[in-house]
This record gives C-alpha cells, sequence and structure tokens, in this order.
C-alpha cells in the first residue's frame, strides 16, 4: 500500500515547511491522479450538457456520464444501473428518501427509529418532518463501548415504519451491524435506509447483502471529486417516491395543466447535473477496484489495531469508543487541551484533524463532550504518520503543561 501514496499528489506536499500528514479523510479523502486527469480530460475534450444533444459531443459526455452510473452500480452489487440516482452527497442522498418516500407514505403518528450515533444529516431531516407530518422518531440508545444497544431491539421496532441509521460511525469508528438491523426491521415491515458516508471507503460494499433499501454515500469520501454521490434504492421503491426536486430532464411530459414524471433515475437528477464529478466518481471506482475493496480493507484493519496500540500511550488521552468492530477513525480528547487548541497546535507540524463535534451533537453529549478532535486514517496513510501524530500529542500536552507551570 505504500506505493499507492505515489498516486495522490497532495500528499506530496508540505505544510508550515513541514511534511504533510493528512488524517482527516472521515471529513474528505484525497484524489489520485487518475480522478483528477478524467476531470481534466472531460473538460478537455468532451465538455457538454447530457441527456439533451445529438452531436458528438453531447453523446460522448451522456456516454461517460451513464457509464459512470453503471460503474458505481457494479461497485455497490446494485441489481440495475437504473437503482443509482446521483445526488451531491450522503446528505441529498437522505433528504431524498425523506422527501420523496416518507413525506408520501408516512402519516401522523408513525415511528422513525433513528440512533443517537447519527450525523445531523440524519437527524435534521426527519426533525423537519416530524414539525411538518407529525411522525414520531425514536432512537437506539448507544453503549459506553460505542456499540449500539440492540438488547431490546424488537420492542424498538413496535410500530416503526422505516429506520435510518449509519453504516459506521464518524466519531467512534464503529461498524454498525446493517444486516441484523435489516432483517429485524423487515420482520415488522419496516423499510431501511442506511448512511454509507464512512462506510463504502472502509471495505467492500454489496447492498443486497445488507438487506437494506436504500443506501447513500459520497463521492468525496470515496477518492471522487465533491459535489457528487449516490443514492442506490430499490427499483419499486423508486418508483413509487415522488421527486425531489421538479425542472428539465426529470419529466415524462409538461403541459400547462400539469406534469408527468420520467422513470427513475432520471425523476430524480432535474436540471443540468454534476457531469465532471459523477465521471470522476467513476474514476475514482475504477481506481479504487484496480487495488481491491478487501485489500484496502485489510490496510484499514492492519492502521487501526497499530493505532490502537500508540494513541492510548499519550497520557490524559481519553479515546472514545472501543467497539470490537470499528474502522480507523478515532475521536478523542486530550486533558487540559481545548481540541480546537489542539487541532491548530498539530497543524504546525503539518498534520491535519479534525476538531469540533462532527456533526454529531447528540452523540458528543451521549459522551459528554461538547467537541473532541478526531484522527481518521486510509489506506494511503502509513504507520509512520500515527506515529508523528502521537509525536506531536506528546509535544503538545507538554508544552501545556509548562504554560500552566
Amino acid at each position: 500500500m505504500r506505493d499507492v501514496r505515489r498516486d495522490f499528489p497532495i500528499l506530496s506536499r508540505t505544510v508550515h515547511g513541514k511534511p504533510l500528514v493528512y488524517l482527516d479523510n472521515a471529513a474528505t479523502s484525497q484524489k489520485p491522479t487518475a480522478v483528477i486527469d478524467a476531470l481534466d480530460r472531460y473538460y478537455r475534450e468532451t465538455n457538454a450538457n447530457v441527456h439533451r444533444g445529438l452531436h458528438t459531443l453531447s453523446e460522448a459526455a451522456t456516454a461517460a456520464y451513464e457509464d459512470a452510473r453503471r460503474k458505481v452500480a457494479r461497485f455497490v452489487h446494485a441489481a440495475r444501473p437504473e437503482e443509482i440516482v446521483f445526488v451531491r452527497n450522503t446528505t441529498e442522498g437522505l433528504n431524498l428518501v425523506a422527501h420523496g418516500w416518507a413525506r408520501k407514505f408516512l402519516k401522523a403518528g408513525d415511528v422513525v427509529l433513528l440512533t443517537e450515533m447519527e450525523h445531523h444529516s440524519n437527524i435534521v431531516p426527519w426533525h423537519i418532518l416530524r414539525d411538518q407530518i407529525g411522525i414520531t422518531l425514536r432512537f437506539l440508545r448507544v453503549n459506553d463501548d460505542g456499540t449500539l444497544d440492540l438488547s431490546d431491539l424488537d420492542a424498538a421496532l413496535e410500530g416503526v415504519k422505516l429506520v435510518s441509521f449509519m453504516h459506521a460511525s464518524n466519531v467512534l469508528g464503529t461498524i454498525n451491524p446493517v444486516r441484523q438491523i435489516a432483517d429485524a426491521a423487515h420482520a415488522v415491515g419496516a423499510k431501511v435506509l442506511v448512511d454509507g458516508a464512512q462506510g463504502v471507503l472502509q471495505m467492500p460494499v454489496d447492498v443486497g447483502a445488507l438487506g437494506c433499501d436504500w443506501y447513500a454515500f459520497s463521492g468525496h469520501k470515496l477518492c471522487a471529486p465533491t459535489g457528487i454521490g449516490a443514492l442506490w434504492g430499490r427499483y419499486e421503491l423508486l418508483e413509487a417516491m415522488d421527486p425531489f426536486l421538479g425542472g428539465g430532464d426529470m419529466i415524462e411530459s409538461v403541459r400547462l395543466e400539469g406534469s408527468t414524471w420520467a422513470e427513475p433515475p432520471a425523476r430524480f437528477e432535474a436540471g443540468t447535473p454534476a457531469i465532471s464529478e459523477a465521471i470522476g466518481l467513476g474514476a475514482a471506482v475504477d481506481y479504487l477496484c484496480s487495488i481491491g475493496m478487501a485489500e484496502i480493507q485489510a490496510e484499514d484493519a492492519t492502521l487501526t489495531a497499530y493505532a490502537l496500540e500508540k494513541l492510548p500511550q499519550v497520557p490524559g488521552l481519553r479515546l472514545l469508543g472501543s467497539a470490537p468492530q470499528r474502522g480507523p477513525v478515532f475521536a478523542f480528547t486530550l486533558a487540559g487541551i481545548h481540541p480546537h487548541d489542539l487541532s491548530a497546535l498539530l497543524d504546525e507540524d503539518g498534520i491535519a484533524i479534525r476538531a469540533g463535534h462532527h456533526c454529531a451533537q447528540p452523540l458528543g453529549r451521549r459522551f459528554g463532550v461538547p467537541a473532541s478532535a478526531r484522527a481518521s486514517l486510509a489506506f494511503y496513510n502509513v504507520p509512520e504518520e500515527i506515529d508523528a501524530l502521537v509525536t506531536a500529542l506528546m509535544g503538545a500536552r507538554e508544552m501545556f503543561a509548562n504554560v500552566r507551570s
């Protein structure tokens, strides 16, 4: 895996005169040359709108855009390309289901089951829907080790119409048992929506094997450009959903008296889409498949084990979550140092980490921390970068101790 670092130009830059140590992959991943070249090639050779023209450039752009859809479908093992809807990001995919399915099929009093560990993008849309149509929200609790409390899952599912939860936590690193929850939900007639933002770069994803009904993810966390993502949905569910946006390319027919909708996925892709970004996502999928997602998962496991060995050696460091099934995401606090100060200090050493509530304020309250620092790894990281992080944390602790004395 050390060889793949050469594929990522940004990893060779310096920050404040120090080699970049990029440990903020849960926020966004870096992009390989193959993806950068795909974007450049589109704008140099093929730039045109899709689905609208019969000229050479438009037909070439359309072919590349739809080929990207086929690549993404294969990547998540969708039954057919038409089950892939291109969206801007995971957030838009989750909102699409809330608007296009839940608003149509749920009524006042119906229950949506979420969890305490959700990203705001999988809480706020349901707050909006609750306030607008009167649905009821219920939450699975999080255990002290960062796993979901499934001890009374059957009771939690009573009366539930939809279960929506994350594949992997962007704070705790916990990988949730999607199939177990999906099977229990389907047993009571509930649908299952999965936030896959943190799952897609950590492990192979097979939506059929997971047993969910929708799976949303962002390209920018998958070595692809920003502004593109995908919502996979079972085709019969997509067919039943209302459009999220209205405009060009999502219609079958428009008359002054009314409109009818195109079949999925066009129904949900109004207006000019993110063409180059979708092509970039296809290139990212090609790149990752050339390495192998199983190999990436194995590398993540190695890095995770090494980080879990090294981070506890820092005195005063509290790691949030200790789930046995987890990915390379580590949120922590360091006694006596605010996470924002810690992040700024580490940046002086060229080390990029995240600090804040990580768009998971309810989870922070669950663990009694309004903010934390977070280091998150990807397959192109190396153990020496974990060593650099630990050394910098030791140095920060010593510096703050001297200031206080």
